[in-house]
């Protein structure tokens, strides 16, 4: 409080000297410009002298919405994206992930995003990355995927020598002590009982529903390590993996907020020639399966009357969650599949919000605003190289099971009827505003740019995307529904599913002409 006193007191005391004026009553004193005491002549409109000319971003030339793609001899890839301001994000995208681990311990990938960014070659522990790190203002981290992991630095630009050189270390030459084994697996098992005990159930359903898709095999593999590995993977485990699938021709070094040619230059130096820590023997056992869309049903029955205990405790609800094949994210399809997902929409009962919220969405107007007893109803759409997967996660009393699942197969059946101009117009707006507020953002054009060009070798423009978006007609959403409606469905269920439809009544419904489920009947009630 003394310190705003003391602030406001000097602002009122004018143009003197600190320690001596005092409040004048009277005629005002104007001085003729206000540019302070330095350049008392020169109006606020006039450059002032000696000053260098400003150099402003603009969106002619070169630097429009470039990105810059250059292959090192060795066929790592490097992409940068150019993007104003002190900070950078650089990283290592890899085309590595649970889809891949078919021949290993189930699981690797998991101890691999776990371990990131612990001792190296160069640095004895985390903690000296993490010391190296702060001299340029940075932070670190590590993400993995089904199909790729991630490894991603945000820090000053002037450090961008040092941040390169850091990540290929941790990249190519860590340690991976039985110290840091160790404490992996701990971070693995805490994972695991947080999935289980966490109240949302959308992380474990997500699992669920891709194990019921892909029977087995590539992204039906699990994501998360199951609790028997923990204790089997070990040094050596880890070691064969990285062999295989840490090799140059499936990386990509993506920076956003660089200039492309020092990037170039810092992947020479620290990523070309550089014999990593498992030796340099070629990879031989290198999995290049292609998904294979199985459908299926995975049940887990638990009593989630206890999930949320506390003043206001969840009530006890059974978990759904339906899906169906749709299409790759290389496929022409995925941008009429993206906006059939926006359309789709939905979200919990408590959502609040007007039209940015997705409250005129079809599982808001169709499910949520007409039957109150279900809690959540959900639209998402998880695409990779080869296949993809559209499914609705739906929550409700399990008294009521029976009820959501058929709402659910009829808004399936209904996504192959009459698309309305208005809400197809509405849900196109949506997908290109979440786009573009979504690339303001540094870190994500980084793993844009990044996934982008692993897969495809280049990258479309934020502007061709939303062109291509403008172009979906009703008649492409009508077709791409219908083609995935004459496929296999994909059901994961979580709770009490005692009035569970059978997975038979489940695909009869939707190769119906109204989503209806056959009709049940008991001799015995």
């Amino acid at each position: 409080m003394a310190a705003v006193v003391l602030a406001a007191t000097r602002l009122l005391r004018g143009s003197g000297s600190w320690g001596h004026s005092r409040l004048r009553f009277g005629p005002k004193a104007y001085r003729q410009f206000s540019s302070g005491g330095t350049y008392p002549n020169i109006p606020l409109s006039s450059p002032l002298p000696g000053v260098p000319k400003p150099v402003f971003a603009t969106v002619d030339g070169q630097e429009k919405f470039e990105t810059k793609v250059t292959t090192l001899d060795n066929g790592l890839r490097v992409a940068s994206q150019n993007k104003f301001g002190q900070f950078c994000t650089v990283g290592i995208l890899i085309n590595s992930g649970s889809r891949y681990e078919a021949k290993y311990l189930s699981g690797i990938a998991h101890f691999l995003e776990k371990l990131a960014f612990s001792s190296t070659a160069r640095f004895d522990s985390k903690d000296d990355i993490l010391l190296t790190l702060e001299k340029h203002g940075g932070i670190c981290d590590c993400q993995t995927s089904r199909d790729t992991t991630m490894y991603a630095v945000s820090a000053d630009s002037k450090g961008l020598d040092t941040v390169v050189g850091l990540l290929a270390d941790v990249v190519l030459q860590p340690r991976l002590t039985d110290e840091e084994i160790e404490m992996t697996r701990m971070a693995v098992q805490f994972e695991l009982e947080d999935l289980n005990m966490r109240p949302d159930p959308e992380p474990l359903l997500t699992e669920m529903i891709h194990e019921a898709a892909y029977r087995e095999n590539t992204v039906g593999l699990h994501r998360f390590c199951p609790t028997e590995n923990i204790a089997k993977i070990g040094r050596e485990a880890l070691r064969s993996y990285l062999r295989n699938y840490y090799t140059p021709d499936r990386m990509v070094l993506a920076g956003v907020g660089v200039e492309h040619e020092h990037l170039v230059e810092c992947a020479r130096k620290y990523l070309l020639g550089v014999q990593p820590a498992w030796g340099g023997a070629p990879a031989v056992d290198v999995d290049r399966s292609v998904a294979q869309y199985t459908g299926g049903v995975v049940k887990l029955e638990r009593d989630m009357s206890n999930v949320s205990l506390g003043p206001t405790p969840i009530p006890e609800l059974t978990h759904i969650m339906v899906g169906l094949e749709s299409c790759s994210f290389l496929e022409e399809d995925f941008i009429p599949f993206a906006v059939l997902n926006m359309m789709m929409g939905g979200g919990g009962s408590f959502s609040a919000g007007g039209p940015g919220k997705g409250m005129f969405s079809r599982l808001y107007l169709n499910v949520l605003n007409r039957h109150h007893w279900m809690y959540n109803a959900t639209s998402y759409h998880h695409s990779y190289e080869d296949t993809g997967l559209l499914c609705i996660h739906a929550s409700a009393d399990p008294r009521q099971v029976r009820d959501m699942v058929e709402i659910i197969t009829k808004e399936f059946i209904l996504m192959g009827g009459t698309v309305d101009v208005v809400e197809l117009e509405r849900a196109k707006t949506q997908l290109m505003s979440m786009l573009m507020m979504n690339l303001e953002s540094r870190p994500v054009i980084f793993e844009d740019v990044g996934r982008q060009v692993l897969a495809t070798h280049s990258r479309k423009l934020p502007h061709e995307l939303c062109t291509l978006i403008r172009n979906v007609k009703p008649e492409d959403i009508k077709r791409v529904a219908s083609k995935m409606l004459r496929g296999k469905p994909a059901v994961a269920a979580l709770g009490d599913l005692t009035d569970l439809p059978t997975y038979e009544h489940i695909q009869t419904a939707l190769l119906s002409k109204d989503g209806r489920l056959p009709r049940t009947y008991r001799l015995f009630r």
